[in-house]
C-alpha cells in the first residue's frame, strides 16, 4: 500500500507474507472452510508471536509499533492477510486490545490485555444490532445499573469471529440514554449466548450474540462513560482503516494473476492482453486500483495519527474502495472466461472475502451518508 516503508516495516511485510504464504495458503483456506472452526488457535499464536496483537496496544501496558504509527503497521499485515484471503480475527482483536489499553482503567484489563497480546485468548467487538447497523448511537442493548454490577440485554449481530471468542466487547446504553458504555464480558458468561451464522467468506465466520440478563461488575466497564464516545469513534476508524487495507490487497492479488493470465492464454493466436479492448479494460480496473491503495493509506495515516479529519477519510476509502473492489473482481471473474465461475479457480475466494467486507463496518452508500454528514452537505 505505501511505497517508500522503512527498512523495518519492508522486513515485517515480508516476513508476514511469508509465513502466510507458508502456513495459510489458499489449499489451506479451502481445508478450513470444511472445518468446524474459521481459524486454528495454534496459528494464531503464532501470528501473535510475529507481533500482529501489539502492534495498537498502548506502549506502557506493552504494546510496541514499528514506525511510530502502529495502525500502519498493523495495515501491512491487513493487506497481506487480503492477498491469500487468510483467516483470523486481525481486526476484532486488534480493536479490543486497543480499547482496553488505551481506556484510563486499563489496569482493570491487564490480563485480558496480555492474553490477547500473547495469542492465548481471543476477543469480539460486539457492536453491530439487527435493524440498527454500526451505529452505536442507535444501539438498543441495555447496561442498566444494580448495584455494583451491571445488568446487560440485547442482541448483537455479524460478530466477527464470535464463535471462537473468548471475550466480548459490548457496546451498549446505560441508564441515561445518552450514555454510551462498553464492557468486556467472558463469551461464557451466564445469559450469554453464541450463535454462529451463515457466510458468505469460507473462512470469515460470524456470530449472533444474545445477552439475557447478563451480570458484570462495574470493573468489567472500558474507560469512563465520558471517554466512551470518542473511544467507539476511534475504533470504529480502526476497524474500517484495517478492512479498507485488506480490501485493497485482495483486489490488487486478484488484479496481479488476472494480468498474468490474460498473457498466458491465447486466442486465434495471440495472448489476450494483446487485444484493444481488453487493455482499455484492464487500464481502467490499474486506475481504480491505485486508487484503492491512496485512500487506503490516507484513511490509515489518519485514523493513526488521530488527525481530526480521520472520520471524512475513512468513510471516503470504504465508500470507494467498498465499490471499486468488488467491481475488479467482478471484472477479473469476467476475463478469466467460463473458468472463473468454477469452484476449482480460486478468483471465487477473493469475490466472498471482497463482497463480505463490502457489508461490513458500513456499506459505500452508509459511508456516502456518513460524508455528507460530516461535510453538512
Amino acid at each position: 500500500m505505501e511505497y517508500d516503508l522503512t527498512p523495518d516495516q519492508a522486513l515485517f511485510r515480508d516476513t508476514t507474507r511469508d509465513f502466510l504464504d507458508k502456513e495459510t495458503p489458499l489449499t489451506k483456506v479451502r481445508e478450513l472452510a470444511d472445518g468446524p472452526v474459521g481459524f486454528d488457535p495454534g496459528w494464531w499464536r503464532r501470528g501473535a508471536e510475529l507481533g500482529w496483537t501489539s502492534i495498537l496496544v498502548a506502549p506502557d501496558t506493552g504494546g510496541e509499533s514499528i514506525s511510530g504509527n502502529g495502525l500502519a503497521d498493523l495495515a501491512i499485515v491487513a493487506e497481506e492477510m487480503g492477498r491469500l484471503v487468510s483467516p483470523g480475527p486481525l481486526v476484532p482483536v486488534n480493536v479490543v486490545a486497543m480499547a482496553l489499553s488505551h481506556a484510563s482503567n486499563a489496569a482493570a484489563h491487564h490480563l485480558a490485555i496480555e492474553q490477547l497480546m500473547s495469542g492465548t485468548a481471543v476477543a469480539s467487538w460486539a457492536v453491530y444490532e439487527p435493524d440498527r447497523g454500526w451505529d452505536p448511537a442507535a444501539s438498543q442493548v441495555t447496561a442498566s445499573r444494580d448495584g455494583g454490577d451491571y445488568v446487560l440485554n440485547g442482541v448483537k449481530d455479524r460478530v466477527d469471529s464470535g464463535d471462537q471468542a473468548d471475550y466480548l466487547l459490548v457496546t451498549a446504553r446505560g441508564d441515561d440514554s445518552s450514555q454510551l458504555l462498553q464492557f468486556l464480558v467472558p463469551a461464557t458468561a451466564s445469559g450469554v449466548t453464541v450463535t454462529r451464522g451463515q457466510s458468505l467468506d469460507m473462512v470469515r465466520r460470524f456470530a449472533t450474540v444474545r445477552l439475557d440478563g447478563v451480570r458484570v461488575p462495574a470493573a468489567s466497564m472500558v474507560g469512563t462513560p465520558d471517554e466512551s464516545a470518542a473511544a467507539v469513534a476511534r475504533q470504529f476508524q480502526t476497524a474500517v482503516a484495517l478492512q479498507c487495507a485488506e480490501l485493497a490487497g485482495a483486489a490488487g492479488r486478484v488484479f496481479e494473476f488476472t494480468v498474468q493470465w490474460a498473457f498466458d492464454r491465447y486466442s486465434f493466436g495471440r495472448p489476450l492482453a494483446s487485444y484493444q479492448a481488453l487493455k482499455h479494460r484492464f487500464a481502467d480496473m490499474r486506475l481504480w486500483l491505485e486508487a484503492c491503495y491512496a485512500t487506503a493509506a490516507a484513511a490509515t495515516r489518519a485514523t493513526g495519527s488521530d488527525d481530526a479529519r480521520a472520520a471524512e477519510l475513512t468513510s471516503v476509502a470504504k465508500a470507494y474502495i467498498g465499490e471499486r473492489a468488488t467491481d475488479l473482481v467482478q471484472d477479473c471473474v469476467q476475463m478469466h472466461g467460463g473458468i472463473g465461475v468454477t469452484w476449482e479457480h480460486d478468483i471465487h475466494l477473493y469475490l466472498r472475502r471482497v463482497t463480505t467486507d463490502r457489508a461490513l463496518w458500513g456499506t459505500p452508500s452508509e459511508h456516502r451518508r456518513l460524508l455528507a454528514d460530516i461535510l453538512g452537505v
